[in-house]
């Protein structure tokens, strides 16, 4: 196939090579590496939280994520995140092609991406949007090493205001009842903070995601929108989630770019949770 061809287009990438490394060999070399330090599957679980800044940065915690759903018996990957430069109202999604990445192209689930932009005028169909947006990026070197196969829908929100998370969560929750999905939140935490500053900051969102709590993390939000720059794709996520049936969640790893730059005066928050069923303790 041509990659010109318009009935099937190609959403570069755009950030390789400068987030993350643009050869194939270097990059599955570096996420192999970041998911070799993560936990065992946790076959149960649903959704997760992931962060989205450079790989060398978020890599070492998105990998315990991403570690955790290692060849998980999903039929679908629903991306959801921010938007960093265009500002919009509602939710963008492209609908049709495939995500490039130096690890092979992510094909779109194209049934699922038009019925939810067919569903609700909250959803529309926009690629532009999603062109030079990093959000989504981020995770799908991750995707092709752990769900080598399965179609994405990518899902960025613009305004996050509580009607448009709460409605996209409903939203979700109704048009995957019938799946087996794994939704992905892409959200960093705090941003240019001293490291104790943050730490206050990011705390309130860890409590929320341990204890499954999309509406306190709500009223966390209200209060401090500097609590994560996706805060509105978590709680949408998490909606959908506990409506899919996940009933517990686990903060898997946290940490911030200081532990990599060892600049801890102006940080972002990072963290990896997952949504699912509880883990058995070994005995």
């Amino acid at each position: 196939m041509s990659t010109r061809d318009v009935r099937h287009p190609i959403r570069r990438a755009a950030f390789a090579g400068r987030w993350y490394a643009g050869g194939a060999a270097d990059l599955q070399r570096d996420v192999d590496r970041y998911l070799a330090a993560g936990p065992p599957p946790r076959p149960a679980t649903r959704a997760l939280v992931s962060p989205h800044a450079g790989l060398m940065y978020s890599g070492p915690i998105a990998g315990y994520g991403y570690a955790a759903v290692r060849g998980g018996d999903y039929d679908v990957v629903v991306l959801v995140g921010p938007s960093h430069y265009k500002a919009f109202d509602g939710v963008a999604v492209v609908a049709r092609g495939s995500f490039d990445s130096p690890l092979g192209a992510l094909a779109i689930d194209e049934s699922l991406a038009s019925t939810l932009a067919g569903a609700a005028d909250l959803v529309t169909v926009d690629a532009e949007v999603h062109a030079r947006e990093h959000s989504l990026e981020m995770q799908l070197p991750f995707l092709a090493r752990v769900l080598p196969g399965v179609p994405i829908v990518p899902l960025i929100i613009g305004a996050q205001r509580r009607r448009v998370t709460h409605a996209l969560g409903e939203l979700l929750a109704r048009q995957l009842a019938r799946r087996r999905p794994l939704l992905i939140a892409s959200s960093d935490l705090s941003h240019f903070l001293a490291r104790s500053a943050a730490v206050r900051l990011d705390t309130r969102v860890l409590e929320c995601l341990t204890r499954f709590d999309a509406d306190d993390l709500d009223r966390a939000l209200a209060a401090e929108p500097n609590h994560a720059c996706g805060g509105g794709a978590i709680v949408a996520v998490l909606r959908a989630a506990r409506a899919l049936g996940a009933d517990a969640g686990a903060v898997l790893k946290y940490g911030d770019s200081g532990d990599v730059s060892g600049d801890t005066e102006s940080v972002v928050g990072y963290v990896s949770a997952a949504f699912g069923r509880p883990v058995a303790a070994r005995s």
